[in-house]
């Protein structure tokens, strides 16, 4: 039987004291409501609606093309909410699987055994529930044995039973037959004065239907995200869980508890890293690596036997076996080939650098294309911005730059080409040649003793 997901999105979010809708606030780098799409499409969940409100036409732009959006003006409660997306649903008879946009900590394989229990049990409805030591703030299960006859909110509960201990998390498969027949039953008679989506539990059981939960057996995955503080508290959940995965697949952690890496990266095995470390976004890193402590990579992908240290390095491609760092910068639009080295305090920005070039210590190289076997000396700068315009300077095979050299771009230093140490650059080095650009020493003995 085929299922649908209906993904609700439409909340504003009080509670985040935000202006960006809460289901956009990112958890490892991501947004919740990615998380929750990305789970459903592990989970073999290809038809989805998402039902938007606050802050909608936002939303939509991150789920562009992944749901279909519905929008519900007015937020009247769960069950109008549903009321909205069911105005989208297909014909054919199948389930229907409501979702929360704020619960990124929901497993594919959690939704899978909901899904298959609520078809094998031919329910008209199927809770996902959970056992929680401190159950306030949540709808109540009451069973009789095996069957749910209601959900009751907090605010509606008796004393009696707010001590139940099973709760809702506000995901349920529904039998789509039974859904859009008893949609149009759901009325705002509760404390909330809204349609509650769980009334149509009591519906069932009116029309003697079997209703049935899917008991978590992790808690975790049932807590959603409303401030700060539990959306700090799902990151650290979605951390550990990250940290566990890559250590599985053979990477190693000197410290999994001070060590950030993104949902989305990947990394290669018997790397190791160190402390303090930042992985983001699209990063791809090979195997074999050494990662020092204090790195921060950012949509780059670095590939094997690498030794990086302290380096900062976003959207670059660096090869393999490279020496990097301690405290280098590699700025967006940066390729490194084979065998180079980046030394100590040493900026590059869309440069290209060569197989086996150096560029040791204390140097700017920004619009530059450097060759292979290149060496640049300690405190070389690529002056490529007038004010107006930026312009490329070129370093070609086996050229060998002096320290403390200013190369005026555009200016190209043909193949094995010398620059004496303390020269300013401002037009073209022929192959094989020599350039040194000095002012003439003077000196005039006895000076202090005039004074």
């Amino acid at each position: 039987m085929k299922t649908t997901a209906i993904i609700l999105a439409a909340g504003q979010g009080t509670r985040m004291k935000s202006k960006l809708p809460k289901v956009l606030h990112k958890a490892l780098g991501k947004p919740m409501v990615q998380w929750v799409i990305d789970c459903l499409e592990t989970a073999g969940v290809e038809d989805k609606i998402i039902v938007l409100g606050h802050g909608g036409d936002q939303v939509a732009q991150v789920v562009e093309n992944q749901a279909v959006a519905v929008y519900q003006t007015e937020q009247l409660g769960t069950g109008h909410a549903v009321m909205q997306a069911a105005k989208v649903l297909p014909e054919q008879n199948q389930c229907v699987l409501v979702i929360c946009g704020d619960t990124p900590l929901l497993r594919a394989e959690t939704i899978q055994q909901l899904i298959k229990q609520h078809q094998e049990e031919k329910n008209a409805v199927t809770v996902l529930t959970a056992l929680a030591e401190n159950p306030t703030g949540y709808g109540r299960i009451m069973r009789q044995g095996q069957h749910i006859f209601s959900i009751v909110e907090q605010k509606d509960a008796t004393d009696e039973q707010k001590k139940v201990k099973e709760i809702n998390t506000g995901t349920y498969c529904f039998d789509q037959a039974f859904l859009q027949q008893h949609l149009g039953d759901l009325n705002t008679n509760n404390a909330q004065k809204e349609y509650y989506l769980t009334d149509l539990i009591k519906i069932a059981n009116e029309q003697k239907l079997p209703v049935g939960g899917y008991i978590l057996e992790d808690f975790s995955e049932s807590l959603g995200v409303n401030n700060r503080v539990q959306l700090s508290q799902a990151e650290q959940i979605l951390r550990q869980r990250k940290c566990t995965q890559v250590m599985m697949e053979g990477v190693t952690l000197i410290d999994p508890m001070h060590t950030y890496i993104g949902a989305d990266v990947v990394i290669g095995n018997d790397t190791v890293i160190y402390p303090n470390v930042i992985l983001e976004g699209n990063t791809v890193i090979g195997s074999d690596n050494i990662i020092g402590a204090n790195c921060r990579f950012a949509d780059s992908v670095i590939g094997d036997g690498n030794d990086i240290q302290s380096t900062v390095i976003v959207e670059s491609t660096v090869g393999n076996f490279c020496k990097i760092g301690p405290m280098a910068y590699l700025r967006p639009g940066t390729k490194l080939a084979d065998h180079v080295k980046i030394g100590d305090f040493v900026e590059v920005k869309k440069a290209q650098v060569g197989e086996g070039s150096k560029i040791p210590h204390l140097s700017y190289v920004g619009d530059a294309v450097v060759g292979s076997g290149v060496n640049i000396g300690c405190g070389t700068i690529t002056c490529n911005y007038d004010g107006v315009n930026k312009y490329q300077t070129i370093i070609e095979d086996g050229a060998f730059v002096g320290s403390n050299t200013n190369l005026v771009a555009p200016v190209t230093v043909e193949e094995n080409a010398f620059i004496g140490a303390g020269s300013t650059i401002t037009r073209d080095v022929p192959a094989e040649s020599l350039a040194v650009v000095r002012a003439e020493l003077r000196l005039k003995e006895n000076w202090r003793k005039k004074k």
